[in-house]
């Protein structure tokens, strides 16, 4: 069992002296892509659709999380009693540093998901900690979480229902590559659009929109080989390259070359 409620009330004393949550408000984001998110002055935890991003006071904690491969999310009912928790790890979620600093967790499970976020919305107090010793890199204040979430799954599900019609399936060139968590992504220009949104980009299997951008950043000089950006409605961005014969996509802090639908 990686998931659990507790039976009993479990006595936290000793941490709570140790710590306090950090005070901050919950808001909801609805566009481009829905999240809850709560922002201290040092550290930040967005739930999104299908995914936790967490900044932790240290690069160094982000670290740790992505080389142990796994976080302690504990649910307290106040700053001494533990109401339950989920030890995310390799058998249940992927953990990796995206975007130079957040820690990103793929649950594999929507139903864990969906246990964490019921308990994030029903409790008071969060403690993110190391999966292998009570060490917390971040204890969060729960209050508002509860509104911020409902409106988190309600954008989601409209999302959800809107894709289909909204999405057309990509066609173009396939890219793999990766860090501790492999992607595979797929992009396609379309030829005929109504809006901005003139790409499509699958990511291991989730399709978004997209817009082009072919001026590299401004007036910034291009590096040898950029074709394209691609700016997604999520608020990632994709570099294309081609040169010398070889393609390749830049995402984050990883290469992605074409790998003509290989499998990861």
């Amino acid at each position: 069992m990686y998931r659990s409620v507790a039976l009993a009330s479990i006595s936290m004393a000793a941490m709570a002296a140790i710590s306090s949550p950090a005070l901050a408000s919950w808001n909801f984001r609805g566009s481009p892509a829905p999240n809850a998110f709560i922002q201290t002055s040092n550290m930040t935890l967005e739930l999104q659709c299908d995914r936790v991003h967490f900044a932790p006071a240290s690069y160094e904690d982000a670290q740790d999380i992505e080389r142990k491969q796994g976080l302690s999310i504990r649910f307290m009912k106040d700053g001494a009693t533990e109401a339950g928790a989920f030890q995310a790890g390799a058998t249940n979620s992927e953990t990796g540093i995206v975007d130079n600093y957040p820690v990103e967790i793929v649950f594999s499970e929507k139903p864990d998901y969906d246990f964490i976020l019921d308990q994030i919305a029903g409790n008071a107090v969060l403690n993110l900690s190391m999966i292998d010793q009570d060490v917390s890199y971040g204890i969060f204040d729960l209050k508002g979480s509860g509104s911020a979430i409902k409106s988190l799954r309600r954008a989601c599900d409209s999302r959800a229902r809107r894709a289909p019609a909204a999405i057309e399936k990509p066609g173009g060139s396939v890219y793999c590559g990766g860090g501790q968590i492999k992607r595979q992504i797929e992009y396609m220009i379309l030829e005929k659009t109504q809006d901005q949104w003139d790409v499509r980009v699958t990511i291991n299997g989730e399709t978004i929109r997209a817009m082009t951008a072919y001026s590299y950043f401004g007036n910034s000089k291009a590096p040898q080989g950029f074709v394209v950006a691609l700016l997604g409605e999520d608020r990632s961005e994709i570099l294309a390259y081609s040169d010398k014969g070889k393609d390749w996509l830049e995402f984050g802090d990883y290469i992605y070359r074409k790998c003509n639908g290989q499998q990861l």
